[in-house]
């Protein structure tokens, strides 16, 4: 058993459409919640110690989604950007942005460079948000860079080339509401992940689950592709 406390959680935070749909509301507003969801669990990772959590809050994917949706996030997370600096700053949280950024609207591109900047010199947790983000096309835009470089590459360099520079492989991939895939989501950097899957949907997540979470995860035997102590014996 690990009995660690996990240095990075990956979370895919789904359910906020369904949220919504069983109350008759808008997805709009299962939207909404979610990011006070998100608030919450920044809050209360940061309080437990962990340094680096990733949410997944908008994939490539997702551009399918009828117009509105997708406008409605593209606000919300501008909104988020601007009016939770403080927030931000206050948790002594950094923000780094994972995806394809250029390619959304200007004023996201610029919300999303004014965010980072503002919370660079955050020394507690780091939060990346996943936005326009595929786990595909950032091994794909990897291998386009070394390529460019003209040379074959270790392990260590290829990860350099990924979204995820300089941040560490993800202990734990948690997916909220109910579904048990990882979509998409940090292909590469979860080669030895615990999964973990949880019922709740993402708008009804809260410390007490994430507690739950890494109470779990203490709970699992880690061993990378080795054995365990009573294996070896």
């Amino acid at each position: 058993m690990t009995k660690q406390l996990p240095t990075h959680i990956g979370i895919i935070m789904d359910g906020n459409g369904r949220w919504a749909s069983r109350k008759g509301l808008p997805r709009t507003t299962g939207h909404l919640q979610g990011v006070k969801a998100l608030k919450n669990v920044i809050s209360a990772a940061s309080s437990l110690g962990i340094k680096y959590l990733t949410v997944f809050a908008f994939s490539t994917e997702n551009w399918s989604r009828p117009n509105d949706e997708v406008n409605a996030l593209f606000n919300m997370v501008v909104d988020f950007n601007k009016k939770g600096v403080k927030f931000l700053l206050e948790n002594d949280v950094r923000v780094r942005f994972l995806g394809d950024i250029p390619a959304l609207p200007e004023n996201v591109v610029k919300s999303v460079e004014k965010v980072q900047a503002t919370t660079d010199g955050c020394k507690g947790m780091t939060l990346c948000i996943a936005f326009n983000y595929s786990g595909r096309a950032d091994i794909l835009q990897a291998v386009n860079k070394a390529v460019e470089n003209g040379k074959k590459v270790t392990a260590e360099e290829f990860e350099s080339l990924l979204y995820t520079a300089d941040i560490p492989a993800p202990d734990i991939i948690l997916r909220t509401g109910g579904e048990k895939r990882i979509s998409n989501f940090m292909l590469y950097q979860a080669a030895y992940s615990e999964l973990i899957f949880s019922d709740k949907y993402w708008p009804d997540f809260n410390k007490k689950q994430l507690e739950k979470v890494i109470a779990e995860y203490e709970g699992r035997d880690r061993r990378f592709g080795g054995l365990n102590s009573e294996e070896k014996c």
